[in-house]
């Protein structure tokens, strides 16, 4: 027998969401199980909502070459937001590989400007530079979980108008540094750099996530749906992490994780359980039987 989970709104009463017409879900610490996994309810939730006319989007900070753990889960349409924003992806590419559609990119020279900055403002910095043909970082940058760097070098050579990667658009510079707090990081580096990038974070250790001016979660997510003329109030989203605040926000029903970030919990309108309690899930099924 099933676990009876009380899912909450914002005010603490039993949620009680409109239909939905799309579902936005992040997936580490969100729709993933701390092992990577997708667990075999939500797999089913997830395909109940396809069947019964939800659109399902992934919407993640992951590039799209680490998306196979769902690519299986995208019916229909196909589609996938990655890199916070910088990229939608088809997951049904050809001979099962992906598709960029939209590329939301980090001009070189706001890239080169925010290296400059923060190199200044936190001493100790290294960087990655994540471009749509791999990843490239210098060689202070910590390992990499996984895959391989594409190339180590100083960010600025990576970053050069003539090297050979010149022609594959920058989805977003990481920068990691080994001493400060991953809070106090993420502030200290958007007090610095102000309007000239997006700045956020998703990793437990001080790792931001650095994307083009305006570029978000919220921002593509709303340029999908209105392609599709779904409006914020058609919208259930999930996250956990300072990279889906805005998503949160902007979806007209939206949750936090039991296990987010307390800024994630106050920007959601409300609460389901914890990750490897397939809160997802949980929300998805009380939402289909509402149906």
């Amino acid at each position: 027998m099933r676990e009876n989970v009380q899912v909450t709104s914002a005010n603490g009463s039993a949620a009680a969401p409109l239909p939905p017409r799309l579902i936005a879900t992040d997936l580490d610490g969100t729709l993933l199980r701390d092992d990577k996994t997708v667990s075999a309810r939500t797999i089913a939730a997830l395909a109940a909502a396809e069947e019964a006319g939800i659109d399902v989007f992934f919407v993640t900070g992951r590039p799209a070459r680490w998306m196979d753990v769902v690519s299986d889960h995208v019916h229909g349409h196909g589609l996938a937001i990655c890199g916070n924003g910088a990229a939608v992806v088809d997951l049904h590419g050809d001979e099962g590989g992906h598709i960029f559609v939209k590329v939301l990119p980090l001009e070189r020279a706001d890239a080169l400007d925010v290296i400059s900055i923060l190199r200044a403002a936190a001493p100790g910095t290294s960087f990655a530079v994540e471009r749509t043909g791999g990843i490239h970082h210098e060689p202070a940058y910590p390992p990499l979980q996984f895959d391989a760097a594409s190339s180590v070098a100083p960010a600025e050579k990576l970053l050069a108008a003539d090297s050979d990667l010149a022609d594959q658009p920058v989805l977003k510079v990481l920068a990691h540094h080994p001493e400060l707090t991953p809070d106090v990081f993420l502030a200290l580096a958007r007090e610095a750099v102000g309007a000239r990038a997006s700045i956020t974070r998703s990793s437990p250790t001080a790792l931001l996530e650095i994307s083009g001016p305006g570029v978000s979660k919220a921002g593509t997510l709303a340029l999908c749906c209105a392609e599709r003329g779904i409006s914020p109030a058609e919208v259930v989203a999930f996250g956990d992490m300072p990279n889906d605040i805005e998503m949160l926000r902007w979806a007209g029903t939206s949750y936090a994780m039991g296990n987010a970030h307390p800024e994630a919990v106050a920007a959601a309108s409300g609460r389901t359980v914890a990750n490897n309690d397939d809160g997802v899930a949980v929300v998805i099924e009380q939402i289909l039987k509402a149906r």
